[in-house]
């Protein structure tokens, strides 16, 4: 028979260790979900660091954190300008099916040098209505911060266009994150309208590098995973880098725009160091992941993407294959290397695998990268696409579509331009048109790429004549 007493001592010792293994459940369950940082850089080509070829840029953290994780030599973005990129980030769909297909706002005075074609039909706001992976990652029990460049409302002017910020679409904290394409100036006073303005001789990717550490502090501290998108407003125009770094560049010369731009990099790349280092230094980095990237092409006339072609707003390699850098402790094997091809919508669902939180993939434009961050098997597509029915700020681009399938590339010009087919592997610098050579291939692939178009209600360009003055901010000629 069990004495009161000592069925009170069971009770009670069975009731400590169902609180211990609770506990043990909560904190493995913890483990399992990873923080993630999520860098995007703005308007950082394909040859703009030194790991991808270019010993003329000083990058050695980002050097380092590809030695620790894996670079891919094939990576996309989902458009050759930013605003559409970003869409595709936050929300897994392609540019074309958001229907954010140009950098915001879109305007007039893009098309009036052209006069023979206007835009496809596209919004100047990121709808509310898609789920964001930042409201995806809330439910999955993940703390939302954003820090940065955002440019997915036409303007900060409107108390109706507030509705599209970040802290309205799952970010549970937003520095900086506003209408604007550039920041103005990257020297305090800031003219960003939702960050503290600096003190005399702050710069701004150290400003944003500290705002990111402070998070990071302060969510080492707690048991909840965080999620925390450090979209650097840098190195967009003006091309500006603080002096002792652009001495390091010119010595006592007047530094080039080349220099100048170089300098730039190397201050983005010590900013970006020390939010690594925070990792480190609070003891979380083996269960971080970290994503750098960036969200278009180099700015022509400051670097040059070559063997690339083209730059930034073309749909040429240049202006859409951007810098990927994956790390992920215990998961991506240390110095490795992928040229499968990856795209923006790609990040989404990586993010809520790795999160362990359930989704449908149908529901994507992007797949998950594990299996090619894990080597455990092939991603779950034979093409990637890019739809781009707009002149950039440059107005010298084509409009048009694209494929990538394989080592092969397929683009279809708008405005009477004839389509090209090139195999990159053999041409990444896409001087060779096979058209006439490969016409059996090229129409399979015209084939597949309109059916996509068709499948995400892509909108194509209007004759100009035809558009209505209020279709665009400013004034038609």
């Amino acid at each position: 028979m069990v004495s009161r007493a000592n069925s009170r001592s069971s009770l009670t010792t069975l009731t400590l260790l169902t609180m211990l293994w609770a506990g043990n459940v909560a904190t493995q369950l913890a483990a399992e979900q990873p923080n993630i940082l999520f860098i995007m850089i703005d308007d950082l080509g394909w040859m703009d660091l030194n790991c991808q070829g270019s010993p003329q840029f000083t990058t050695p953290n980002i050097d380092r954190l590809a030695k620790q994780g894996m670079r891919f030599t094939d990576a996309y973005a989902a458009a050759p300008v930013c605003s559409p990129t970003r869409a595709a980030a936050v929300t897994g769909l392609a540019p074309g099916r958001v229907k954010v297909t140009n950098h915001l706002p879109d305007r007039w005075q893009f098309y009036n040098g052209n006069k023979t074609m206007g835009p496809g039909k596209s919004l100047n706001y990121l709808p509310t209505h898609y789920e964001t992976v930042a409201e995806t990652l809330q439910q999955a029990g993940y703390a939302t911060a954003f820090i940065g460049k955002w440019h997915l409302m036409g303007s900060y002017r409107s108390e109706q266009e507030r509705k599209y910020l970040p802290e309205k679409q799952g970010f549970d904290l937003n520095i900086g994150g506003c209408g604007m394409g550039g920041p103005g100036t990257f020297f305090a006073p800031y003219k960003i309208p939702n960050m503290e303005q600096g003190k005399a001789g702050d710069y701004l990717p150290d400003t944003m590098a500290g705002k990111a550490v402070d998070y990071i502090r302060s969510q080492s501290k707690k048991k909840q995973p965080f999620f925390l998108c450090l979209w650097h407003y840098t190195v967009h125009y003006p091309i500006q880098a603080p002096d002792h770094l652009l001495r390091k560049q010119s010595g006592d010369q007047k530094p080039t725009p080349q220099q100048h731009y170089q300098a730039m990099v190397e201050g983005m790349d010590i900013a970006v160091g020390r939010v690594l280092e925070s990792l480190d230094t609070t003891g979380i980095a083996e269960n971080t992941l970290v994503v750098f990237t960036s969200d278009n092409g180099n700015l022509a006339g400051y670097s040059s993407a070559k063997p690339l072609k083209h730059a930034k707003g073309y749909l040429s390699e240049g202006g859409i294959r951007v810098p990927l850098i994956i790390r992920y402790p215990g998961v991506v094997k240390p110095g490795s290397e992928s040229s499968e091809p990856v795209i923006t919508m790609d990040f989404v669902p990586t993010f809520l695998e790795a999160a362990k939180s359930k989704y449908d993939p149908k529901r994507y434009d992007g797949v998950s990268l594990f299996p090619e961050l894990t080597g455990n098997g092939q991603l779950n597509r034979d093409a990637i696409y890019f739809h781009y029915p707009h002149f950039a700020f440059h107005g010298d681009n084509k409009m048009g579509s694209v494929i990538r399938s394989g080592d092969y590339k397929y683009i279809q010009y708008y405005g009477g331009h004839a389509p090209v087919l090139y195999n990159l592997r053999s041409d990444i610098g896409e001087q060779h048109d096979l058209r006439q050579q490969q016409p059996g291939r090229a129409r399979k692939l015209q084939a597949k790429l309109q059916a996509w178009l068709k499948e995400t209600d892509a909108q194509f360009p209007r004759p100009y004549a035809e558009m209505p003055e209020k279709d665009l901010p400013g004034k038609k000629q």
